[in-house]
């Protein structure tokens, strides 16, 4: 069963299977405020979790709980709620915290979009230079997902996400290079790194090279 209809829920309509709640629904923008946009997924995943006993529920969280710019705020409170939630009332779980996922379409505040969107309409971005971020195709968000679903890897929390951050300046100049367009940029002196231990994960991803991987994801989403 697939619970949601954005990017990452849409990776699994081709193994779908009644044993497993791939649950990718509920809030997504991490600027969200709005307790009842908070409630609303809280209330989905606890009636999810009462009518299905006996299933599976892989739950899709969030990697921003690691950047100390956001770890105080609602949503990842209110992520960190969820996994809680998940871990104590579901026999059978798998808590997979998602880096930046990217992919085709999608919510159009995701970072890649929003970015692709300012550059084409020559619109101002607003660059932190010091701050960087974590960029995962969404195909491989599946391939790692079913590869713990195979091995019967469950009742635990995994980071999916890249081996290594990119600085957003990277990301623009990558797609500027890709689209031959310039951008319209304000660079202000803030932003801050943060890392993500990816060291259980065991997947090899189709390009170890960082820039290979970014420019790989450009040309095969936004060209």
């Amino acid at each position: 069963m697939i619970i949601g209809r954005g990017l990452i829920a849409k990776q699994f309509l081709d193994v779908d299977r009644e044993d497993v709640i791939f649950f990718a629904s509920g809030v997504s923008n991490s600027s969200e405020t709005k307790k009842e946009e908070f409630l609303r997924e809280q209330n989905l995943i606890e009636e999810t979790i009462r009518k299905n006993k006996n299933k599976l529920i892989i739950y899709f969280s969030t990697c921003s709980i690691y950047d100390s710019s956001k770890y105080n705020s609602p949503y990842v409170l209110h992520k960190l709620h969820m996994e809680e939630i998940i871990k104590e009332s579901s026999s059978k779980f798998l808590i997979l915290r998602i880096s930046n996922a990217v992919g085709k379409g999608g919510n159009p505040n995701l970072l890649m979009n929003y970015i692709y969107r300012q550059i084409v309409n020559n619109s101002e971005l607003v660059i932190h230079k010091n701050a960087t971020r974590n960029l995962i195709d969404v195909v491989d968000v599946k391939n790692i997902t079913l590869k713990y679903l195979e091995n019967n890897e469950f009742n635990k929390i995994v980071n999916v996400a890249y081996t290594e951050n990119y600085y957003i300046q990277e990301i623009i100049e990558a797609f500027e290079d890709k689209l031959n367009i310039k951008s319209f940029n304000k660079i202000e002196d803030r932003g801050e790194h943060y890392s993500i231990d990816v060291s259980e994960l065991d997947y090899q991803f189709s390009y170890i090279d960082k820039i290979k991987y970014l420019n790989n994801l450009i040309k095969k989403y936004y060209k």
